[in-house]
């Protein structure tokens, strides 16, 4: 598009697009896996989430340290769905215009004086947000109201962002020395929070194999832009028993320390349990992870799966779970064991 202020709106999917799309893409997972597999190794997982991030139109959070693949993993994403790609790497003296964009003034052949608007690297349908934590609060709030409204206000005027948007932001969990951690209202607003960890050693080996070879795979484009658009509409119609609704929800509720039914070890660890986001998202997850694995409806075992991702930068452990070693994961763990879910199988 040639205006950043338009934005891409898709009309209501008519039932016959939808059954066509649910066909297609179940027929391409293979070939989106076969695609990727040209370029990463191993990560199964990450791929999982951050698809399923897509799908359902969510942000994401991944935490890792440096060197592997973060930023090649979403720009091979980008490519795989024919979406316009950008990168900023977060310092300490970014400032918000470098990111939303700028007025400049001009002036034409009759000496008449305007303004125009420069968008910057927001404008983008994949924004990868390098080390966001690198930069301080004033800047890292600029992104705020384009994740929640797609939209950017510069100089009063607002510029609605070409759909779909998606912010993946990357931090780097071992120099925290000089970063400015996200705030839990902007944390909240990510869908996920991805961990990459390192390779088997097997893996390992492929990739230094594969990197150090002067043969480099191309990737095939396998979607138009607008599908990915489509395709969210898709997975808020799949199916979900009020069961595993029900469930998510007590999954997030039984976080929050204070609650009437909340257990001993929540009382004890947590300074603060998650929000109505993460049942919203456990669910809304649970749909796309059910399309992704072709399924016609969301099982308890999705929202389990999804637990992690969704959770781990929702809850706030205190000092004393600090003290005591007691990470976020253990949390989460002891959580799914604790909160009853169906006795049978839910289906909507």
């Amino acid at each position: 598009m040639s205006e950043p202020e338009l934005k891409t709106v898709v009309a209501d999917l008519t039932p016959e697009r939808e059954r066509e799309l649910v066909s297609e893409f179940r027929g391409l997972r293979e070939k989106i896996n076969g695609e990727l597999s040209k370029v990463i190794i191993g990560q199964q997982d990450v791929i999982e989430q951050l698809l399923i991030s897509l799908l359902s139109g969510g942000h994401c959070l991944i935490t890792g340290a440096p060197g592997l693949a973060k930023t090649l993993l979403v720009d091979s994403i980008a490519q795989l769905f024919d979406l316009k790609f950008n990168r900023i790497q977060f310092t300490p003296d970014l400032m918000p215009a470098d990111i939303t964009g700028t007025e400049v003034l001009e002036e034409d052949g009759a000496g008449h004086r305007t303004m125009r608007f420069i968008p910057g690297p927001i404008f983008a349908n994949v924004l990868l947000a390098d080390e966001i934590n690198r930069t301080p609060p004033k800047t890292q709030s600029a992104l705020l109201e384009a994740m929640q409204e797609h939209q950017v206000t510069a100089a009063g005027l607002t510029h609605k962002l070409e759909e779909p948007f998606f912010v993946l932001a990357t931090q780097n969990p071992i120099e925290m020395e000089g970063t400015y951690p996200l705030p839990e209202a902007q944390l909240d607003r990510f869908m996920f929070n991805v961990l990459i960890d390192y390779l088997p050693e097997d893996d390992e080996v492929a990739v230094v194999q594969q990197t150090t070879s002067k043969r480099r795979e191309k990737l095939q484009s396998l979607f138009e832009g607008r599908v990915i658009t489509e395709l969210n509409q898709v997975v808020q119609r799949v199916p979900i028993a009020d069961e595993v609704v029900r469930y998510a929800v007590r999954l997030a509720v039984a976080s929050r320390p204070g609650e009437k039914n909340a257990p001993d070890f929540v009382n004890e660890l947590i300074s603060w349990g998650a929000g109505l986001r993460a049942g919203q998202n456990l669910v809304l997850g649970g749909k796309a992870r059910a399309l992704l694995d072709g399924r016609p409806y969301v099982s308890t075992a999705d929202i389990q799966a999804l637990a992690k991702p969704v959770m781990r930068h929702r809850i706030l452990p205190n000092y004393r779970a600090e003290a005591e070693g007691v990470t976020t994961e253990m949390i989460v763990d002891r959580l799914l064991e604790h909160v009853e879910h169906p006795k049978q199988e839910a289906v909507a």
